[in-house]
């Protein structure tokens, strides 16, 4: 059982709980997609925090992703879990 999971935070998240339940599901999105493909743990300890600023997602990485690993993302904030758009930055 992996328990080292990213931190999740986000703007006005106080007054907005429900942006860190988007990004529990966004997570969950790209952690599926990333198994789904073959890439295990990994993968996931790769980044260390999700972060929803205002509707971009932004995505903190111990290691530079590649661009398979950096579409997961885009996939899922684009997807109805997520943010609906393609907002998403990555910080290294």
């Amino acid at each position: 059982m992996f328990l080292d999971h990213p931190t999740l935070t986000a703007t006005n998240s106080l007054t907005e709980p429900d942006r860190i339940e988007r990004l529990t599901r966004v997570y969950g999105y790209v952690v599926a997609l990333a198994d789904a493909a073959g890439m295990g743990t990994g993968f996931i300890e790769k980044f260390t925090q999700l972060h929803d600023h205002k509707g971009t997602l932004i995505v903190f990485w111990n290691d530079a992703p590649n661009d398979v690993e950096r579409d997961f993302f885009r996939q899922a904030w684009a997807s109805k879990v997520g943010d609906g758009s393609a907002n998403v930055e990555h910080e290294i």
